[in-house]
């Protein structure tokens, strides 16, 4: 079942509704709006658990993040398939 909605009016710019509205395909502007709001609360929920995590124990430094990208690609590239075989 899905969520109950409500219509609300909101601004923007035209050239980023026109560009949204181009893009949004056969679901709608509605839908991507909402899909974009979504992911956007779901940043600043990330955000704040990160604030939260570096203010308990420091920060992350970039040697940590850029050897977890690493790993990230590396198990990307070996779940496509031929992708173990790849650079």
């Amino acid at each position: 079942m899905s969520e109950p909605t409500q219509k609300y009016s909101i601004t923007m710019p035209r050239d980023i509704a026109e560009a949204a509205r181009a893009r949004s395909g056969p679901s709608g502007l509605s839908a991507y709006v909402a899909a974009a709001v979504t992911r956007q609360i779901e940043r600043d929920n990330l955000n704040e658990l990160i604030t939260v995590a570096e203010a308990e124990h420091g920060p992350i430094a970039d040697e940590e993040v850029q050897t977890l990208r690493d790993q990230l690609q590396q198990a990307r590239r070996q779940q496509t398939p031929g992708g173990a075989n790849t650079a």
